[in-house]
């Protein structure tokens, strides 16, 4: 995983290269950085779960973390909100979504573009505890990354930032770019995925 002292390294090339651009301002450019860190820094973790999840590889992953913590201090001076995780999840969904269609061309669109019509009719009420949540619980923390990396990106990063981060509809539809409806209904069919591919996995298992 991603470690804290890569981070701090990673803020400091930032540093250094704005003292270069500025020629002067060191103290405040330290004092930006700083004060990043320990707005950032405590997130980090979430944001390299996210990043597993939606890339499936752990290098890749570290890779995206750094890239977003790199992209969010570029922009640290002129951030207001919103809160700092969901802001996080932005930036790496965005760092994550390039790799994956560098990856796979236009098999992002193509997913979404087939998945339009289940997202045409929001489910807007939910049981206020759901099975997934349970399973997380329950089962080990391999088989769950299994299950979920099984799913379509859309779905994926949806049931990860619900059930994993415990990012509220407005937070995720905030982060996804998205309208609520749009964010509930993606979170309707991935459980309804997701339970099915439990029963399998748990079938196989009596």
């Amino acid at each position: 995983m991603l470690a804290g002292p890569q981070l701090v390294s990673a803020t400091a090339r930032m540093d250094s290269k704005r003292e270069t651009v500025s020629g002067n301002g060191s103290s405040d450019h330290q004092d930006t950085a700083r004060r990043f860190r320990d707005a950032a820094l405590p997130y980090l973790d979430d944001v390299y779960t996210l990043a597993r999840y939606l890339l499936r590889n752990s290098a890749d992953a570290e890779d995206a973390a750094q890239e977003c913590y790199v992209r969010a201090l570029r922009h640290f001076d002129s951030y207001h909100g919103p809160e700092m995780k969901p802001w996080l999840f932005a930036i790496l969904r965005n760092v994550c979504r390039a790799e994956f269609a560098r990856r796979s061309g236009a098999a992002v669109a193509a997913e979404e573009d087939a998945q339009a019509d289940e997202e045409a009719s929001p489910l807007w009420q939910e049981a206020p505890a759901s099975p997934e949540a349970a399973m997380i619980r329950e089962w080990d923390a391999e088989t769950i990354r299994r299950l979920v990396a099984d799913l379509p990106m859309t779905f994926r990063e949806a049931i990860v930032l619900r059930e994993v981060n415990e990012l509220s509809y407005r937070e995720i539809a905030d982060v996804v770019g998205v309208p609520v409806g749009t964010v509930m209904s993606r979170l309707a069919r991935a459980r309804c995925m997701l339970r099915k591919a439990w029963i399998a996995e748990d079938g196989s298992r009596t």
